[in-house]
């Protein structure tokens, strides 16, 4: 059975208990007109109706993980089942035919020795389903009875139904926390395992990057492994090229938008700015390596630049400059907009231009925003992946001019987890200590964001 179809009961089911729990409630007025509860009728309800949803949602996850075991192994013994090889990807595959056709999913088996299977797999699923719809009604009304009991006048419902949906709240801001702790949990370890095969020193100061996944585990070649032409494509790439495209034309249109433009004129040119900003990054990908990268290269040739290369680090470095433009762009545009109307009016009162009053007096007290965009819009082009997977080399190159094809950290992690490496080889594990280290550098631009706002709000508030 599906969670979907239990998640459908525990709601139906809880409709049942809210009306309930309500109309209950209701009848305390009705036969005590001069007796005044602890609550409003709707907390009566809602409390009745978290006691049947919430455990019933608690067993429908449950169910879901252990009814899967319990058909498999109610269908592994039965007497069908003694035809199966003993281990090995054909049992799996004739297993997965007979699931198929059980559950409706395939018309009928390719393997005709797992044709017996198909029977003992309905058998199993119509029995535990059947099964879990009985326990499902039956948490539903021991849940439902004992808060239906205990609703009486003086209960304070809204105490209990407030005090639940604090912890379900609770709960929700701490899966994003634990997803981060995950997260660097198991690059931390897949790191530790990496540095344990490869120096750091080789692997932060080396000047040579050629992973060999085909090299011994047990011995690998350190000099191979040296990141810096990796950490210098990106921060070229995304932190130089991009934010010289980026930050000038996002700063200006800002100032446009804000201060200059007709307010009609504002209502169109702002979103079309900020499409930019939902455009797929494959589609920018295409666009600079069947566009933007030849029309560099030409440029370059006929300007007498030889070995120019379509793959070139100024294409790809172009192109996500584009891409962030509406990152800092919306940010400075709120930030300026933020600014008291006051202080704008007062500079131009003291006989102060325009354009001044923008140098002077908008831009430093807009500062903080603009700062958090413009860092917000680097921490995104360093972790780009699809333009400098398309446009860049996957050859690492340290070079100086970015004319020249260059590899960036998001371009190897790519290469290195794609296909059938080993996670146990010292090339695959290469591509987390690379993620840990381009997640540090996020982190510290970001702590970075944050110090230079907090200081500049102090001196403005």
């Amino acid at each position: 059975m599906s969670p979907i179809t239990l998640f459908l009961i525990a709601v139906g089911l809880g409709l049942i208990g809210w009306l309930a729990g309500r109309a209950k409630a209701w009848s305390f007025q009705k036969a005590s007109p001069d007796v005044r509860p602890a609550a409003r009728p709707v907390y009566y309800a809602w409390y009745v109706a978290m006691w049947v949803i919430v455990p019933v949602l608690a067993f429908a996850v449950a169910w879901s993980l252990i009814a899967p075991q319990l058909i498999m192994q109610s269908v592994l013994a039965s007497p069908a089942a003694e035809v199966l090889p003993s281990f090995g990807f054909e049992r799996e595959a004739w297993i997965a035919e007979a699931r198929a056709v059980a559950t409706g999913n395939a018309a009928g088996v390719f393997n005709e020795e797992a044709a017996g299977l198909v029977e003992p797999f309905r058998e199993a699923i119509s029995r535990y389903n059947l099964t879990g719809i009985a326990i499902t009604i039956l948490i539903a009304f021991a849940g439902g009875a004992w808060s239906f009991l205990r609703v009486k006048p003086d209960f304070r419902a809204r105490t209990k139904v407030e005090r639940t949906v604090m912890t379900v709240l609770l709960l929700a801001s701490l899966v994003a926390i634990l997803t981060t702790f995950g997260i660097v949990a198991s690059l931390v370890f897949e790191t530790v395992r990496f540095f344990g095969m490869v120096s750091p020193i080789d692997f932060l100061l080396g000047t040579f990057w050629a992973p060999d996944p085909m090299s011994n585990p047990a011995n690998p070649d350190g000099s191979r492994y040296g990141a810096i032409p990796l950490f210098w494509g990106t921060i070229l790439i995304g932190a130089i090229i991009a934010m010289i495209v980026a930050i000038p034309l996002g700063l200006m249109s800002a100032v446009y938008l804000t201060q200059y433009a007709d307010p009609r004129l504002r209502a169109w040119i702002k979103p079309a700015l900020e499409i930019l900003a939902g455009v797929p990054t494959v589609v920018y990908g295409y666009f600079a390596a069947l566009t933007i990268a030849p029309a560099i290269r030409d440029a370059a040739v006929a300007v007498g630049i030889s070995g120019a290369s379509t793959e070139s680090a100024l294409a790809a470095g172009v192109v996500m400059g584009v891409m962030i433009i509406p990152f800092v762009s919306s940010m400075a545009d709120d930030a300026m907009a933020a600014v008291p109307g006051a202080m704008r009016d007062g500079s131009l009162a003291m006989g102060a231009t325009q354009s001044e009053t923008i140098k002077r007096v908008l831009f430093p007290a807009a500062l903080p925003g603009i700062v958090a965009g413009i860092m917000l819009a680097v921490s995104r082009a360093i972790g780009e992946t699809m333009i400098v997977v398309m446009a860049a080399s996957p050859a690492a190159n340290l070079t100086a001019n970015p004319l020249e094809p260059m590899s960036t950290v998001t371009v190897q992690i790519v290469k290195l987890l794609t296909g059938e490496q080993t996670t146990e080889h010292p090339a695959t594990l290469s591509a987390f200590a690379l993620g840990f280290v381009l997640f540090v550098v996020t982190l510290i631009l970001n702590i970075i964001a944050i110090r230079v706002v907090k200081r500049f709000r102090e001196a403005y508030e």
